[in-house]
């Protein structure tokens, strides 16, 4: 059996192009008919979890700046 590879090369701006990948599905998927079966809508309710899952695991990866001196004036 194959083995996975767990040594990812992926830049910021890959990181970013996902992301917002993962939002447009997130956003079309929300947005789909409801005059689909039961089956559907269970499909695409796991998606959804699942999407919004990943999309939570990449901003708890993410690193914000702060300045360790002076006064933090967020934007």
């Amino acid at each position: 059996m194959p083995q996975y590879n767990d040594m990812f090369e992926l830049s910021v701006e890959d990181i970013d192009l996902i992301e917002v990948s993962l939002r447009r599905a997130l956003t079309s998927l929300s947005h789909e008919s409801a005059s689909e079966d039961e089956t559907d809508k269970a499909e695409r309710a796991e998606s959804l979890r699942r999407i919004q899952d990943l999309l939570g695991r990449l901003h708890d990866q993410k690193i914000f700046y702060r300045p360790k001196s002076g006064v933090y004036v967020g934007g």
